[in-house]
């Protein structure tokens, strides 16, 4: 009889692909790893891993067996939506995550209403940007993690994955209180040619976003400094470094010295929160669902 948690270990290893990344996303132990899986290993009395440099690797048994681990873990997740859903109470353990200004912008407002009408339900939440969010989902690490894309980039979803809307965050360009374009009404992004922009870390999905929006209009942009927060952008910005985006949700207060102005195109990030559809009927994702479509509304 194989044990289920043995399983767990070893589709863990499949989709992280190395003994540390599987502990950190069990959040158990390399040893407990290892031990799991020469457990494992006796029990179907055949060698799952091999050694690979300093790393290991599955063998072709290990790489079988877990290919029928995944779909066990899968149905193993229907039956418990499916027991939730049959028992209807919101309650369990749920994991959730944000990128940093939704974590900031909805995450108090929706898990503080979540936990007051469901106070069986333990929440468990961290910031990941949307990549890792969806990484995250995909590997079962995460029950839910709220994303983004850009109303003229799409971001694609793995197969197997659900989605909801919560909201559409409208984008302004921050300047310095004296930069030449800060006493108008709404500007256009080729306006800003010349400037240097303060931008997301390099093969980020909103700086990806950003350079193709402004080589679309043209321009090569002058990409001065690189910060993965808002509030970061916003300092350096105030302190006549140079221009940013900066979207809505999330980024109050603005620093003294710092000018937004709307974009004439409508520039707005979709914001939206997906799971696994083999959990779709559990109750705690459709509570957690409601409860952020709830926030995105009073916000938006």
């Amino acid at each position: 009889m194989l044990n289920l948690e043995r399983l767990r270990t070893l589709d863990a290893l499949a989709r992280h692909g190395s003994v540390s990344g599987a502990a950190e996303g069990l959040h158990i132990t390399t040893s407990a790893v290892s031990q799991q899986m020469s457990k494992l290993e006796r029990e179907v009395g055949q060698r799952l891993l091999a050694k690979n440099g300093r790393g290991v690797r599955l063998t072709d048994a290990g790489r079988l067996l877990a290919e029928h681990a995944a779909r066990i873990l899968s149905q193993v997740e229907l039956a418990q939506s499916d027991l939730e859903a049959q028992r209807g109470q919101v309650v369990g353990e749920l994991r959730l995550s944000a990128f940093p200004t939704a974590a900031r912008g909805l995450f108090p407002l929706a898990l503080s209403a979540l936990r007051e009408r469901h106070p069986a339900l333990r929440l468990r939440s961290c910031e990941l940007e949307p990549e890792r969010g969806i990484a995250g989902v995909v590997r079962g690490d995460l029950d839910l993690a709220v994303v983004l894309d850009w109303y003229n980039k799409p971001m694609a979803l793995p197969d197997g994955l659900v989605k909801a809307p919560i909201m559409d965050d409208p984008a302004d360009v921050a300047m310095p209180a004296g930069h030449r374009l800060a006493g108008r009404d709404e500007v256009d992004l080729a306006e800003f040619a010349d400037d240097e922009w303060i931008t997301w870390g390099e093969g980020e999905f909103c700086h990806e976003w950003l350079m193709f929006t402004l080589r679309s209009k043209g321009i090569e942009p002058i990409v001065g400094h690189r910060a993965a927060e808002t509030h970061t952008q916003l300092g350096l910005v105030a302190s006549g470094l140079g221009v940013c985006i900066a979207p809505v949700l999330g980024r109050h207060p603005v620093p003294d010295g710092v000018v937004t102005v709307p974009v004439r195109q409508r520039v707005r990030r979709h914001v939206y929160v997906v799971w696994r559809a083999d959990a779709d009927r559990r109750p705690s994702i459709r509570a957690a669902v409601k409860a952020l479509q709830a926030a995105g509304e009073s916000l938006g």
